[in-house]
């Protein structure tokens, strides 16, 4: 009786001492498990972009800039920034820059929202912004959704909100997209669109209030929600190998209502221009 008894403590003791044993063995094979499936499915777009833009719309200033170019998606997840985005489906996506996931799909509707860093508007961004007040960084929620109104056309509508309530507000987008293979490895895109602000957003962007057109010599202006802008864009992307993709932009607008009559407008319409080359993994 006793060495049973010895023999089951024993056993017990044992148990005990390989049970964390155990338990760190799943949880290294859950973990390489994880490992190994982002390994096969996440898709990734790494590269760079040279941009000649406005230096803000608006501006009767330009500025010409190297951009890094990079995207990561797993399953529904992607991240990107610097148009990386739309390369991992030839710029027929709509996601939009930041972290993001698909919410839904149902049939030909997407649905989904993302976060990103909004860098706001500094004084030193340009020169026609001198004695203006800063719009702080903040975090901005985007919904978005879109449909597949046939193989080639696409339409589609956003509405992103500062989270962070630091002014600046939200603006609302609705497009239409056009996508055109002309061989395997390439693609032409083009679209169009206009764009809605809300007060907030306005007054930040395109307003001047009293103490800032002191300090600026602006004439005060208050800008209320409304059209903001009307835009249409053409690009192109090409697998020049299976992992080398080269991609080009070229999109305008024009301005509307308040926007365009603000103090801070000086040309309504603007151009923007980019050409950039990434290599993309692991899927063609």
């Amino acid at each position: 009786m006793r060495r049973s008894r010895h023999g089951a403590v024993c056993g017990t003791l044992l148990a005990l001492a390989l049970a964390p044993q155990a338990q760190g063995a799943d949880s290294t094979e859950a973990a390489t498990g994880v490992l190994d499936d982002v390994i096969a499915n996440a898709r990734w777009v790494l590269g760079g972009s040279i941009n000649s833009n406005p230096d803000y719309a608006g501006s009767s200033r330009r500025e010409l800039k190297f951009s890094p170019v990079y995207a990561l998606q797993y399953k529904r997840f992607r991240f990107s920034a610097g148009g990386a985005g739309g390369l991992l489906n030839f710029g027929t996506d709509v996601v939009g820059p930041g972290a993001s996931a698909e919410l839904k799909t149902s049939g030909k509707i997407k649905l989904g929202a993302s976060l990103r860093i909004d860098g706001g508007r500094r004084a030193s961004d340009s020169v026609d912004l001198a004695g203006l007040p800063e719009i702080r960084r903040t975090l901005r929620g985007r919904f978005y959704a879109s449909t597949q109104l046939t193989s080639r056309w696409t339409a589609s509508a956003s509405v992103a909100q500062d989270l962070l309530g630091r002014g600046g507000g939200a603006l609302l987008a609705a497009d239409i997209g056009y996508a055109l293979p002309t061989s395997p490895r390439t693609t032409w895109t083009a679209g169009g669109g206009v764009s809605f602000g809300d007060r907030t957003f306005m007054q930040s962007y395109y307003g001047v209030s009293s103490a800032a057109a002191a300090s600026s010599g602006l004439t005060p202006f208050e800008a209320g929600a409304g059209a903001r802008d009307v835009h249409a864009g053409l690009g192109w992307t090409s697998a020049l190998t299976p992992r080398w993709i080269g991609f080009a932009s070229l999109s305008t607008s024009r301005l509307l209502a308040d926007a365009a009559a603000s103090p801070l407008t000086h040309h309504r319409n603007s151009v923007s221009a980019s050409v950039g080359i990434a290599y993309r993994c692991c899927k063609p």
